[in-house]
């Protein structure tokens, strides 16, 4: 029996699909950015692509690790340091030099009921 016209495949016109297509971004980047890349990538021994030398760069970026400890601590310090400050601006000159540190402490530590929901301190054990 002959083959029926549906069954016989069309031919696509055009080049064949390779597979590697993936989604496409496109950046714009200044002059002088694009100068750096391409000197990053003069600078690698196998000398990639501009494309490429961007994926680098991409992956690298990505696979830092970036700690936010370090300025949240210095954060801390700092509030504290500010709130220490207008503490002594604001309380009794009259007052003895260890009731000023007890009641600065006082302040600076928090009301009793809510020193366990605070969450800039450790949980006490």
């Amino acid at each position: 029996m002959a083959k029926s016209i549906r069954d016989i495949p069309k031919k696509k016109r055009g080049r064949p699909a390779s597979g590697g297509r993936r989604d496409g971004v496109l950046v714009r980047l200044e002059s002088e950015k694009l100068s750096e890349i391409d000197g990053w990538s003069k600078r690698q021994k196998d000398g990639p692509s501009r494309p490429e030398a961007i994926r680098r760069l991409i992956d690298l970026g990505l696979t830092v690790k970036v700690s936010t400890r370090q300025s949240s601590n210095n954060q801390k310090l700092r509030a504290q340091e500010i709130a220490g400050g207008a503490i002594d601006r604001m309380t009794d000159q009259r007052a003895s030099a260890g009731d000023k540190a007890s009641r600065k402490r006082r302040l600076i530590k928090g009301p009793e009921e809510f020193r366990d929901s605070r969450v800039d301190r450790p949980k006490r054990k």
